[in-house]
């Protein structure tokens, strides 16, 4: 069964950008869509391990500053003809934090 933890308060994320909160087993990139839709996401490419944090948020996808590759923000999934997945979380916002 999943805790929800509350790990940032929307406020604190740029409108089209990110944070990335630490965990101990990954980091975590939290994106803030121009909607205010919340992403998480691994905050590794699955080309070459990039941070996606770092990265140009356009829409609901991310584009890797290492090599140009387009992540589904939703679904994990690489874009285009490349044929791979970072690991995608399930997010929610209460009261305008993000768990």
């Amino acid at each position: 069964m999943s805790k929800w933890i509350e790990v940032v308060e929307l406020s604190n994320i740029p409108v089209l950008g990110s944070r990335v909160v630490k965990t101990r087993d990954m980091d975590i990139a939290v994106f803030r869509g121009r909607d205010d839709q919340v992403y998480a996401i691994r905050d590794a490419c699955p080309h070459k391990n990039g941070s996606l944090s770092q990265g140009i948020m356009h829409g609901s996808t991310v584009t890797c500053p290492l090599h140009n590759w387009k992540i589904d923000l939703a679904s994990g999934n690489a874009l285009g003809r490349m044929k791979a997945a970072s690991m995608c979380s399930r997010s929610r916002s209460k009261t305008g934090w993000f768990s």
